[in-house]
């Protein structure tokens, strides 16, 4: 197990614990949250070895092998598949050994021996897995690592932690350049993980539905709370809710709720959405007192002017150098627009955004913005075009040159740039500060419609908290794309899908998403009502069906000639691998250093190799035929 006993850490000038204890067993998940800078990221540095505890004692079992999602944007020329495979330091071990021993018939079989017990030639394919599921193409593996941008090796380095044969595995805001659905695998991945997880994490869906505990470090404690982050808000909530002194603004938070839950129902029209949103109210009435000692409150100031339709787009088609990524886009934004995007990684939900921005030439169709839209955008990779030379004060100013000091100061105290803080230059600002000073400049035009593309990156949870509330009080119109599902369900209405080039209502949950994404079919039909929500598509004429059909017949052709290959070199490959393990069965062959032994326990390690790689292959043919049987037999 894990001990840490009466640790203190200082940083500098910064006392980051201070006789602070805790002990955490084998194969328990655990979350660690804390505000920034309250030493998260440090405990792990403690937990690595990077840092020694001033005071007190730590320790972690000797034959603990311990994983860590770097931080750092690697880059090199080593290939992505075999950059994901290093993570595997027992194989990659156990590789080196075998070309080192190749006159030395016992031992080489013993090492042969212990790669099968370790999977050793599967190790490809369980990279190439988690390659897929965290949103990488085939094609990708084989990229070298300095060819993906600086979020897509964040990626590589988790899948490199993931491969880990880890007792212990540490998790540094591993979603944070995930889209939902890598966040909703990765879930699902962890959940099935048996070591001992520890995660730093903003995520309170995440974190809700993997961990057991969480560790709140504040004042310089390690304070532990039993069950998951919904538990540990409402333990907390009922202590701080004990300290007068936060009274009365406990009471303007939860009035606030309130407020906005009355104005929801009154507006409400799709039950099945509605209810769903409704109960995350509810929730969320009951996790505010937890957040009444937040640094963050601010909210987005009313527009000047809000146009019942914002926008119209006419049979638009989107994408790049004249190549579509979705078509036929016909959609209507109203000033009550609240809309979710979902679709999978790739799709064209930034496209679609992008688009409605303006800053994506559209490749056909028209759009019609109302004379008095005002779009306040918020890319992925915003932070990148604020100017590093200058202040928060100045950003805002050259917005509005006639704002008053007083008047930018209380402005952006709101979102925590307190005293001088506001008038540095954020050159050395955290991603966390300048992800919040580009909310403050979105804020501070006073938009009429939001689109907003993962705005929730490098924001902690009492920021997403404060942005949560913003977005339910703001009347205007809402575009989000996010893998934060708390932030979806508190805020969005209703969720649009981009998926196989089109876009089309989704009239279901993130749930109901999720389970649509384990079963990865495509959009087919309208929801009975009945029936577990589905992607409502439009209706498909006769014709249109027809050549549906005539398009998975025409894919269908290849399937059965390229399996019946697969069988054939799996059966080839089983003889020979027969006829080896025959051979080694000999008690002669081991008498002597011979080099026949020695080709021979080679030749078995390949054969057993490629008849994994067959089978993979042989097994997708198969699921993909059958899916498109199926999708056949359902248009039929």
């Amino acid at each position: 197990m894990i001990q840490l006993q009466s640790i203190s850490l200082q940083r500098g000038h910064k006392v980051l614990l201070e006789q602070a204890s805790l002990t955490i067993f084998p194969g328990q998940k655990w979350g660690i949250v804390g505000a920034n800078g309250c030493g998260k990221s440090t405990l792990f540095k403690l937990l690595l070895r990077e840092v020694s505890e001033d005071e007190g004692k730590s320790s972690i079992p000797n034959n603990w092998q311990l994983a860590h999602m770097a931080q750092e944007s690697i880059s090199g020329d080593r290939k992505a598949i075999d950059f994901v495979t290093d993570g595997d330091q027992p194989l990659r071990e156990l590789e080196l050994a075998i070309e080192t021993k190749q006159n030395d018939g016992e031992a080489l079989a013993n090492l042969y021996q212990q790669m099968e017990t370790i999977d050793g030639y599967t190790a490809a394919t369980r990279a190439e897995r988690l390659l897929h599921g965290l949103g990488f193409k085939p094609e990708d593996s084989t990229k070298h690592v300095k060819e993906f941008s600086g979020g897509w090796r964040i990626r590589l380095n988790l899948a490199r932690a993931l491969m880990c044969r880890s007792d212990l595995l540490l998790l540094d805001e591993p979603t944070n350049h995930l889209d939902l659905d890598a966040t909703l695998w990765l879930e699902q991945w962890l959940k099935q993980y048996k070591g001992t997880l520890l995660i730093i994490s903003h995520d309170r869906d995440f974190l809700d539905n993997i961990v057991q505990g969480i560790v709140h470090i504040e004042h310089c404690k390690l304070n532990s709370y039993t069950g998951n982050y919904s538990s540990f808000e409402k333990q907390r909530a009922e202590r701080l809710a004990q300290q007068t002194a936060e009274y009365e603004k406990q009471q303007v938070r939860i009035a606030e709720i309130e407020n906005f839950v009355r104005r929801f129902r009154a507006k409400a029209t799709k039950a099945k959405q509605a209810q769903s949103r409704l109960k995350e109210l509810e929730r969320m009435e009951k996790i505010v007192p937890a957040h009444v000692d937040s640094p963050f409150s601010f909210s987005f100031p009313t527009p000047e002017r809000v146009p019942q339709t914002m926008m119209t787009l006419d049979q638009v088609s989107i994408g790049y150098n004249n190549t579509a990524v979705v078509s036929n886009i016909e959609l209507g934004l109203l000033d009550s627009s609240r809309i979710g995007l979902l679709g999978h990684n790739g799709a064209g939900k930034s496209s679609l955004i992008k688009s409605l921005a303006g800053e994506l030439a559209l490749i056909a169709g028209e759009l019609i913005p109302n004379t008095h839209l005002k779009v306040g955008y918020f890319a992925q990779h915003q932070l990148e075009a604020l100017d590093l030379q200058a202040s928060c004060a100045l950003h805002l100013q050259r917005l509005n040159g006639k704002a008053s000091e007083q008047e930018v100061r209380n402005f952006l105290g709101g979102f925590g740039f307190h005293g001088d803080r506001a008038f540095e230059v954020i050159e050395h600002f955290s991603g966390g500060e300048k992800a919040r000073l580009a909310l403050a400049i979105l804020a501070w035009q006073k938009p009429n419609l939001l689109l907003l593309d993962e705005p929730t990156n490098h924001l902690d949870l009492e920021m997403r908290h404060a942005l949560t509330l913003a977005l339910q009080a703001w009347e205007g119109a809402l575009v989000i794309v996010s893998h934060d599902r708390h932030l979806l369900r508190s805020t969005v209405d209703e969720f649009l899908l981009v998926d196989s080039g089109q876009v089309a209502p989704f009239d279901g949950t993130l749930d109901d998403y999720q389970n649509w994404l384990l079963r990865d079919e495509p959009a087919t039909g309208e929801e009975e009502a009945s029936e577990s929500a589905a992607p409502t598509a439009a209706k498909i004429d006769r014709k249109e069906l027809r050549q549906q059909q005539a398009a998975i017949r025409q894919q269908l052709a290849p399937f059965s000639k390229k399996i019946k290959q697969h069988e054939q070199r799996i059966t080839k490959i089983g003889d020979e691998l027969n006829t080896i393990e025959q051979a080694l069965a000999d008690p002669e062959l081991y008498n002597s250093e011979s080099k026949r032994l020695s080709d021979l326990l080679k030749k078995q390690g390949e054969l057993k190799k490629q008849l994994d790689e067959e089978e993979t292959a042989w097994m997708n043919l198969t699921e993909e035929k059958e899916a498109l049987e199926a999708q056949l037999a359902a248009d039929a």
